[in-house]
């Protein structure tokens, strides 16, 4: 189980980051595709992705996108927060195998709303960008 650090808004700084790493298997993209309903042959179908302008199974990018939620979370430790805004530019491919790292670091500490602006990325073990973002949080 994941710990979370006690940090209150005000000891926020713009550069304060969090990570999280995950490898993703065939297995889980065939679990995310149930619990989602998105069963789109990219992800499944190794004969058709392979016709495909992938050349084989990707996993979904809203799978890959989840990662920022456990960065975000991270980052933001407890008492907690809510994402009120994410952005999402899917720039790369995933594919089972690769290992992600998710990324969100405090760009813009905004003390009126108590909110935090977060540069959020994925980049994949080859250092490649293959999502990029911001996300805006509210710190309670």
């Amino acid at each position: 189980m994941t710990t979370y650090q006690q940090k209150s808004f005000e000891e926020f700084r713009v550069g304060d980051h969090a990570a999280v790493v995950r490898t993703f298997t065939q297995e889980e993209v065939e679990r995310f595709a149930e619990l989602s309903g998105d069963r789109h042959p990219a992800h499944l179908d190794e004969d058709y992705a392979r016709a495909s302008r992938f050349g084989g199974r990707v996993v979904h990018g809203m799978l890959t996108a989840s990662l920022l939620s456990a960065a975000n979370a991270l980052l933001l430790g407890v008492p907690g927060a809510i994402t009120v805004e994410q952005t999402l530019r899917f720039l790369r491919p995933v594919r089972t195998g690769d290992t992600v790292t998710a990324r969100s670091e405090v760009i813009q500490i905004l003390p009126v709303q108590r909110r935090l602006r977060c540069r959020t990325t994925c980049v994949n073990q080859r250092g490649e960008l293959v999502l990029a973002g911001e996300a805006i949080e509210q710190k309670d």
